[in-house]
């Protein structure tokens, strides 16, 4: 009788929406500092999630949007293409993790790659705001600056999680992936012009 009390009000059931929007927000935010701070711990794989990396995605992909309402002619990327990019990328390192022999699962993978663009949508941020001014030499080395920074800070973030999973003669095999996809990333936001 008392298991059953102590599992009901451990539900999440009975929780006001605002509890629950309020625990899942702390919880994308923690992961954020584990991101910003990166160090061998498990609780970015313990307690997975997608909402968080649901945010940086889509975040990432409206500041890549072109400002033009016909943007067939500018030759920048549209929002379903970053979009598409972003989680075939993530599935494609995801499923080469599995074959390698990686012992985590698929979603704690898609977390962590997810989770890890948060230095490259800080990026961009940066990269929109320096594009404000006048274009030249130094913005553009400015900008290759940050985004190299943040594409080192991305793979060493993710690294730090991911590595632990592979077998030790195959780390390397999972890596280069996770490498091309945060290059891929970074490409985009290093060539993007208003």
């Amino acid at each position: 009788m008392r298991s059953r009390i102590r599992e009901f009000d451990s539900s999440t059931l009975n929780e006001s929406v605002q509890n629950t929007i309020m625990r899942d927000l702390k919880a994308v935010g923690k992961k954020f500092m584990h991101v910003l701070y990166p160090r061998k711990s498990n609780t970015l794989l313990r307690d997975w999630d997608l909402w968080g990396p649901l945010i940086l995605c889509v975040t990432l992909a409206l500041m890549l949007q072109r400002g033009s309402v016909d943007s067939e002619k500018d030759g920048g990327p549209q929002f379903a293409e970053v979009f598409v990019i972003v989680w075939f990328g993530a599935v494609t390192i995801t499923l080469n993790s599995k074959l390698l022999g990686g012992n985590i699962s698929f979603f704690q993978s898609l977390c962590v790659l997810g989770y890890c663009i948060l230095p490259l949508t800080v990026a961009m941020l940066i990269c929109r705001l320096v594009l404000l001014a006048e274009s030249g030499p130094v913005n553009f080395m400015v900008r290759l600056f940050v985004v190299t920074v943040m594409f080192a800070w991305s793979v060493i973030a993710s690294t730090a999680f991911l590595a632990d999973s592979q077998p030790p003669n195959r780390k390397a095999l999972a890596v280069y992936p996770v490498f091309l996809f945060y290059f891929v990333i970074s490409w985009m936001i290093l060539t993007f012009t208003p």
